[in-house]
């Protein structure tokens, strides 16, 4: 649905964000941006423009929005609803920055290139599983399987309980959706079960150290990190669904995307080192992260918007990242 009203100077369109059948790819964002930078949302404003998106995400009057979104959806207590507040996500100012620098370490460069053999390996693998039949379904044969193995290999978690940590990422996905509150019940249970499974292992790797990430974090604990056992259990049941349910649905949308214009995916397979240009270039038009969200933390005039303390702001990333009006 869409709705014009008379702004300012311009005409701002309405966006019914809440709405599970609104595509944030198509027409009605693409006459809303051309009407204006900006449309009005249930939540606020969306932000349609690249140089006005950029903006906001460099303004420092504006936080983290995420931890709002429970609340938002009715939701104002239970276990899910407190994990949320505690993700990396929600985290804002000192917080954010202390936890994001006990859990860089984890994520070197160097130890992410020592698995890259392994990762190709995989993903060999699972292309001779459906090379001779010459069609794949791709996100049940490749996609789930990858992301999802990939990340029992970084959790240093058995290869074969890859199902059972989709089934649970999947379920906390819908922690992104406008359903939350229906599906809080999944949720919740999804939630239950991987932080139980990944305090096992964590247990585990007390006692007996791998080369993992869970064990990389307990020693960043040890030798005064001062990241507690508390935020050590929410990071890493946020990093497995995060990691497992944005890589899947990431591969998704670039074949997806490459299946629209196929002379790319042939000029890619004649010039591999592309690949790294490709990959920024498909997640600049169809990426996973729909939206990004910020709060206003003072009354903010954003180029004529009245935005009041506490505002909610979603730049859309389809939107500024295919503005014409940008030179990408």
């Amino acid at each position: 649905m869409t709705q014009i009203v008379q702004g300012r100077s311009d005409e701002v369109a309405y966006l019914d964000l809440a709405d599970p059948g609104f595509d944030v790819t198509g027409h009605e964002m693409e006459r809303a941006r051309e009407q204006n930078w900006y449309a009005r949302t249930p939540w606020g404003w969306a932000i349609l423009r690249h140089a006005e998106g950029t903006t906001v995400l460099k303004d420092r009057r504006f936080r983290q929005g995420n931890a709002r979104w429970p609340a938002q959806n009715g939701i104002h207590d239970g276990a899910w609803a407190q994990w949320w507040t505690e993700t990396l996500l929600s985290l804002d100012g000192p917080d954010h920055t202390r936890l994001r620098k006990l859990l860089m370490p984890a994520f070197r460069s160097g130890a992410i290139a020592k698995l890259r053999p392994r990762f190709q390996a995989l993903a060999n693998e699972l292309i001779d599983g459906f090379a001779e039949r010459g069609e794949v379904e791709f996100v049940s044969e490749f996609a789930e399987p990858y992301a999802s193995r990939i990340l029992c290999l970084l959790l240093g978690l058995p290869d074969e309980q890859w199902p059972q940590v989709a089934y649970w990422a999947d379920g906390l996905g819908k922690s992104f959706g406008v359903n939350v509150a229906s599906d809080l019940p999944l949720i919740e249970e999804c939630l239950a079960g991987l932080t139980g499974y990944v305090d096992t292992v964590v247990a585990e790797r007390r006692r007996e150290p791998r080369e993992d990430l869970p064990t990389t974090l307990l020693q960043q604990q040890e030798t005064g990190g001062k990241l507690t056992s508390r935020e050590l259990s929410v990071s890493l049941v946020f990093l497995a669904f995060a990691g497992m349910e944005t890589t899947r649905n990431q591969l998704g949308l670039a074949l997806q995307t490459f299946l629209r214009h196929r002379e790319q995916w042939t000029l890619l397979g004649q010039r591999p080192e592309l690949g790294e240009r490709a990959v920024e270039e498909v997640m600049r038009v169809n990426p996973t992260v729909t939206w990004v969200t910020r709060e206003a933390a003072e009354d903010v005039d954003l180029f004529g918007l009245q935005v009041p303390a506490g505002g909610i702001v979603q730049v859309l990333s389809t939107a500024a990242g295919t503005d014409p009006r940008a030179n990408h």
